[in-house]
């Protein structure tokens, strides 16, 4: 075979429309990602932050880990890496490093990789989500599609494929694994009350009949355990009979094109509905995004006609096409831990086997909480107080008021926000009464983390914390007190610290 029909072979023709929303939209959620470490790191991981980035370098915590911060580690620098990521972010959701050479989107992107990177293991257990992972494998693999000038690359394509397949496998298999309320379809009638961040539309949801819950469940397991099989046998069943008929014959080619197709699109669907339902930060909205690298142009072209499915490109670099493959076949070797991890009883959940964050293992909610428990902090400035003289602080995203609808924040992520569900689940640490130590010193950052400060700024004398007991009103009780949520108190948490004064902070 010469290099042409090789370079052919290896060409994707037909996923631009995959190429251009992967692209922009991954770019789009580094700079979500991106903004939320500006805005939240100093105060919960920098030098003054609740679990200081600094002393955890100092005590070895990046030995044996890739990270800039190895060398030197300062609010500032953080600062400005997250402020030039932006930058580079924006500049390719505007498409503008993908007007040059394919090797420009890819040094963008994979900058954009390298500081995330540098960031998560110093993030500590404020960065320990399944979605930073994805984020980061996701930059990766986002680099190897190229620029407009040529091609989408097949073997970077099928990449993205493997990488939704094992999320969504991988998320399907914990759960069939895990709780009984997954396989016996009860799990979503607790789920929408009791996960980490309601939306406006979860309270809805829960009241929505116990038929309605168990469709949900089912609808689940076909989007997680049946679907990633139709979308890899789709995508590779197209590219084999695109190599054998070549590239004019869209016969087979096409069946399996549409049956991809429609794999993705279930999939896209059903994390559409966790977006209405739920607030998971960019956990759902990457997921619609890598789902694209299984739309075929020729399938959607088929549902509207009006849409060119034919892009005229230069002639693929032979250099291009062989790092790609490079690529392909190291990825293959890292992918193994994650395949035996995939068949394993002891399948382990959001998991990395490489320092390079690559070829993950992926799985949430493998069992569902049943019950929900607030932490709720509050504070007061009398020197004795009485039961009634206590008020609470307000977080932005998590429950508290009862009569605040919750809110949308996804993409965006409220970690410290996260880290109060986790906390109310008996997962403590010593970040949590350092939170409390910088309250009582009014201290301006920390309080920005949250919604509400009931001293405008001044040190209150008092703070403690109480669990309370939380689950959402009926439509009844609703029309009665008004509440979207019922609470009922199960006592202190943290019996009162002082504070040094109560004077302006």
């Amino acid at each position: 075979m010469d290099w042409a029909a090789l370079t052919t072979w290896l060409d994707a023709p037909h996923a631009e429309l995959a190429r251009q929303v992967i692209q922009r939209g991954t770019a789009a959620i580094f700079a979500v990602a991106f903004l939320s470490t500006l805005l939240q790191f100093p105060a919960l991981l920098g030098e003054r932050g609740l679990l200081p980035a600094p002393r955890y370098i100092a005590a070895g915590g990046l030995d044996g880990q890739p990270s800039i911060f190895r060398w030197h580690y300062s609010d500032r620098l953080l600062s400005i890496l997250c402020l030039v990521s932006i930058g580079i972010a924006l500049a390719l959701v505007a498409g503008l490093p993908q007007l040059g050479p394919p090797w420009l989107p890819m040094l963008a992107f994979l900058a954009l990789w390298i500081v995330y990177l540098s960031i998560l293991p110093i993030g500590q257990v404020f960065y320990g989500f399944g979605w930073e992972l994805l984020l980061c494998e996701a930059g990766f693999l986002v680099a190897f599609l190229g620029s407009n000038a040529t091609a989408p690359p097949t073997l970077a394509v099928l990449l993205i494929v493997w990488l939704v397949f094992r999320l969504e496998f991988g998320a399907g298999m914990i759960k069939i694994r895990g709780g009984r309320e997954w396989r016996d379809l009860t799990a979503l009638m607790y789920h929408h009350e009791t996960q980490p961040m309601p939306g406006p539309l979860s309270r809805w949801a829960h009241l929505a009949p116990a038929w309605w819950h168990r469709t949900e469940v089912v609808g689940n397991h076909v989007a997680q355990l049946v679907a990633p099989w139709l979308l890899l046998v789709g995508v590779l069943g197209a590219i084999v009979a695109d190599a054998v008929a070549g590239p004019g014959a869209d016969g087979a080619s096409l069946g399996f094109a549409a049956v991809a197709t429609g794999a993705a699109a279930v999939m896209i669907l059903t994390q559409g509905w966790l977006v209405l339902t739920g607030n998971f930060a960019w956990l759902n909205w990457i997921t619609i995004v890598l789902a694209f690298a299984a739309v075929d142009d020729r399938a959607v072209g088929w549902l509207l006609p009006g849409l060119p499915v034919d892009t005229a490109y230069a002639p693929t670099p032979a250099w291009w096409s062989i790092l790609v493959a490079v690529v392909f076949v190291a990825y293959l070797w890292l992918s193994i831990p994650s395949v035996r991890n995939l068949a394993s009883r002891r399948q382990l959940m959001n998991a990395s086997f490489n320092r390079l964050r690559l070829a993950n293992a992926y799985g949430a909610f493998g069992t569902v909480t049943k019950r929900r428990d607030e932490i709720v902090i509050e504070g007061t400035m009398a020197d004795a107080p009485a039961d009634d003289e206590w008020v609470e602080y307000g977080f932005k995203g998590k429950p508290g008021d009862v009569r605040r609808v919750p809110g949308w924040f996804a993409p965006y992520h409220l970690r410290l926000d996260w880290l109060m569900w986790f906390l109310a689940l008996g997962s403590h640490g010593p970040w949590f009464r350092m939170l409390l130590v910088r309250l009582l010193e009014a201290d301006r950052p920390t309080l920005r983390l949250l919604a509400d400060d009931p001293f405008d700024g001044r040190r209150p004398r008092w703070v403690r914390a109480r669990v309370y007991r939380y689950r959402f009103a009926t439509r009844a009780e609703h029309r009665e007190t008004g509440q979207i949520w019922m609470r009922e108190d199960r006592g202190l948490l943290v019996a009162p610290m002082r504070g040094r004064t109560s004077s302006a902070g």
